[in-house]
């Protein structure tokens, strides 16, 4: 094999011995074994709560080890084209390979970093909160362009989305917006998100075409289950409620069903407009309230709370995690990790790997490359 082939196929080789040294290899399979067979049990549902848990922890294990198993046989494989296509003289065959081990070494450094997510609320789904900042039409656009950029980011990894409140713009955009993001690790890949985001770019509001700098913010914490508990007083609480709105600032329906709870202590505001029913939608503005308050008390043990909460205090200059501008030359670049790219279609078109990527591998103290 060619040299650089060599040093592919020896980093992928150095990425599998990680994660299973990672996983506690051997254990790691008898465990799976061990969860599917009791998930097969006639009795396993006998007790909802602890199969849940049970099911989770095997599915998650299930990932883990399946990704481990499919990158080693995609190893094999292509090692095994390459020796077939050289003793052949088939040159399409050897490329064809080669490529495909260059995909898996990209591959593998993903799966490297989710593996490492360790946190305690990492699994979990999540909710990403975002706002407006200052500046009226522009940063309610801008917002809106958040919004559909982490959208098409969950979409694109196959995780479902849920809008839980929409606060629309008065001319255009939002004012505010709340999604759920339903899938394996979602929170572990968005905790990093939460901060101010600066745009830069020629307004299309400004008849005179100016250049305009516009901020939003983003909020993401973990949903919670039942397992984890939360005391809150309902004499912390201040409830309101009011029409729920959709896009374009047209109402979901004529009567007051959304809901927003202020946690008075804390300050933490929740509001969701889910669904018809205001007590539906009461019970997942508690569960939203739940997720806040438990995600303000991870962050108490993370090392980096107090530079987190330094940058959510004020939407403006000075606070942003991650710049993206569009005039007079195209750069997103991560204030934090140096992380960088030209390609700013294609961010906010919700391509994030590279910026969560590196900010997740600062986190482990992993490397990564931090440009394209």
């Amino acid at each position: 094999m060619r040299a650089e082939t060599d040093k592919t196929v020896a980093e992928i080789e150095q990425v599998l011995s990680l994660l299973r040294r990672h996983l506690d290899w051997d254990t790691a399979e008898l465990r799976l074994d061990d969860l599917n067979a009791r998930t097969e049990s006639p009795d396993f549902w006998n007790d909802p709560d602890k199969a849940r848990a049970l099911m989770r922890q095997r599915d998650e294990l299930d990932v883990q080890v399946g990704a481990v198993r499919d990158m080693q046989q995609g190893l094999r494989d292509n090692i095994e084209l390459i020796e077939l296509g050289e003793a052949e003289g088939d040159e399409e065959i050897v490329r064809e390979a080669e490529a495909a081990l260059t995909e898996m070494l990209a591959q593998a450094r993903r799966v490297q970093i989710e593996t490492l997510l360790s946190g305690e609320a990492d699994g979990n789904d999540a909710y990403v909160e975002i706002h407006a900042g200052a500046g009226g039409t522009e940063s309610q656009d801008w917002a809106s362009m958040l919004l559909r950029m982490y959208s098409r980011w969950a979409e694109r990894r196959g995780f479902k989305v849920e809008t839980m409140e929409f606060h629309a713009g008065e001319e255009a955009g939002i004012k505010s917006a709340t999604i759920q993001v339903k899938g394996h690790n979602a929170y572990g890949w968005l905790k990093t998100e939460s901060g101010v985001h600066r745009l830069v770019r020629i307004s299309p509001y400004d008849s005179a075409a100016r250049r305009h700098t516009s901020f939003s913010s983003v909020w993401v914490y973990p949903v919670v289950d039942d397992t984890i508990n939360i005391e809150i007083s309902d004499a912390d609480l201040k409830v309101d409620t009011y029409r729920s709105s959709g896009a374009g600032g047209q109402h979901v329906n004529t009567t007051d069903s959304a809901i927003r709870i202020t946690h008075i202590p804390s300050g933490i505001v929740v509001a969701c407009q889910a669904e018809r029913s205001q007590h539906k939608n009461r019970a997942t503005a508690m569960a939203m309230l739940k997720a806040r308050l438990y995600e303000a008390e991870l962050q108490k043990r993370e090392e980096a709370a107090n530079a987190e909460a330094a940058s959510k205090t004020e939407i403006g200059w000075g606070h942003q995690i991650r710049s993206y501008v569009l005039q007079p030359y195209q750069m997103v670049k991560d204030l934090r990790t140096e992380a960088e790219t030209s390609n700013t279609g294609a961010v906010l078109d919700g391509d994030l790997d590279l910026f969560m990527e590196a900010s997740l591998a600062a986190r482990v103290g992993g490397g990564a490359d931090t440009a394209q």
